[in-house]
């Protein structure tokens, strides 16, 4: 029966091992993104997880083919932290990303975006003059903005397309100000400078665009919501898988050791 039941935390432990690859996958695809290429605090913390849990889940599954039991007992603590841990990121995630600063604008099929509309935490600490003078170095020294005047010609196809937040915040001054179209990234003549603030940080030079704007700040932060949103329906999915793995695992190791006791018990008897 002992054995039988580490067969099954073996199997388990290969499921954990295969759940392991999406969360991976998840957090490289996240750190691969311009954004998340400027803010290094938030490029690795999922990678690191996941590899934990791989990491973790072929100690179990050692511990459980060559009937391990202390190494079994060490990888349902650690995948318990890990769990935790992971669960604790998604939540802080869904959190801190929930609120949405995006408004729609007459006649453009892209948004714009609002600093105020996202989440404090994120504000304070991504945008604020020390933080941003780095993400704002890194973001001009990107192709973000370069790939924008590579893929539209006509302000007709411009005020077509889907940029993304971080496109539309930094690559180009607010809709407000009455810029008149040129290239993605070169506007002249405002006719309302006075409608917002940002009017008077845009400039021509590329090395400069909107990326002091607050809607340049605005729209990293509504790139980081629109990622994390679509990584936290893999990481869910993952989670859910892993916890149904280690409340069978932990069944089953517990199974494991009331027969290794039995055992040991008819033994003394005989």
């Amino acid at each position: 029966m002992s054995g039988v039941s580490n067969n099954l935390t073996a199997i388990l432990n290969f499921i954990a091992i295969l759940a392991s690859i999406p969360i991976i996958a998840s957090g490289i695809w996240l750190a691969s993104k311009p954004d998340n290429e400027c803010i290094h605090n938030f490029r690795w913390p999922i990678v690191i997880i996941g590899f934990l849990i791989l990491l973790v889940a072929m100690a179990g599954f050692v511990g459980a083919y060559w009937n391990k039991q202390g190494l079994l007992a060490v990888y349902l603590f650690f995948m318990a932290i890990l769990i935790a841990a992971l669960l604790i990121v998604l939540v802080f995630a869904f959190v801190v990303t929930r609120p949405d600063g995006s408004y729609a604008v007459p006649g453009r099929a892209y948004k714009e975006y609002n600093l105020q509309g996202f989440s404090s935490w994120l504000r304070n600490h991504l945008t604020t003059s020390g933080i941003w003078h780095n993400i704002r170095t890194c973001l001009a020294a990107s192709d973000v903005c370069i790939k924008l005047a590579q893929n539209y010609i006509t302000a007709d196809q411009f005020f077509a397309s889907h940029i993304s937040p971080l496109q539309s915040g930094c690559c180009k001054p607010p809709t407000s100000c009455g810029f008149n179209y040129v290239s993605p990234i070169m506007w002249t003549n405002p006719v309302n400078q006075m409608a917002d603030p940002d009017c008077y940080s845009w400039s021509n030079d590329q090395s400069q665009l909107c990326y002091n704007c607050n809607a340049c700040k605005a729209g990293l932060l509504g790139n980081l919501r629109q990622e994390w949103r679509k990584a936290n329906i893999i990481l869910i999915v993952a989670v859910v898988v892993l916890i149904w793995v280690y409340v069978i695992a932990c069944s089953a190791f517990k199974n494991a050791q009331t027969e290794d006791l039995f055992n040991r018990y008819k033994q003394g008897w005989v």
